[in-house]
C-alpha cells in the first residue's frame, strides 16, 4: 500500500491529479484489504 501511494504521490507532482489519485488508491487499498 505504502508502494503505491509513495508512487502516486511522484505522479501529482508531475500532474495535477492528487483528488483523483486519492481515489484510485483508496480503492486499491479497499480491494486489497
Amino acid at each position: 500500500v505504502e508502494k503505491y501511494y509513495r508512487d502516486s504521490k511522484l505522479c501529482t507532482i508531475g500532474e495535477g491529479t492528487s483528488e483523483i489519485q486519492k481515489i484510485v488508491i483508496s480503492r486499491i487499498i479497499e480491494k486489497e484489504v
